[in-house]
């Protein structure tokens, strides 16, 4: 079962506190359901965002979320441009900003799913 996006951000945030990271919920979006992108400030000027995986690619996950990597290493300007983009498609989403040196950051990623649930074809 899928928890609620309300929910699920909270939950990311207390996470990363207690690891001693550091994450800021920087816009609020639709509590039940909205879309979750993590902005991963890796403090070298350079940034990772990550987004909702689209359901087209992975069966159902474990957890109810997967991600995908949208831009990595982008510079400020250009992550700026495809939130605003997200914003004009999408309002309702969530933005997570999370400071980690080098982009470590221990996501459910889409990739990692695929690997190991992907069914082998053709059957041996």
């Amino acid at each position: 079962m899928r928890v609620t996006s309300d929910f699920y951000v909270t939950a990311l945030v207390r996470r990363i506190f207690s690891e001693g990271g550091f994450a800021a919920i920087s816009k609020r979006g639709a509590p039940e359901a909205g879309a979750v992108f993590v902005l991963v400030d890796r403090l070298d000027g350079e940034f990772d965002l990550y987004g909702p995986a689209p359901q087209a690619f992975f069966m159902e996950p474990k957890d109810g979320r997967l991600f995908e990597r949208v831009l990595s290493a982008a510079d400020k300007e250009t992550v700026l441009s495809r939130l605003a983009s997200e914003d004009r498609m999408d309002p309702d989403y969530w933005l997570v900003d999370v400071e980690a040196r080098g982009g470590a950051i221990d996501l459910p990623l889409a990739d990692d799913e695929a690997d190991q649930e992907r069914p082998q074809w053709p059957p041996l």
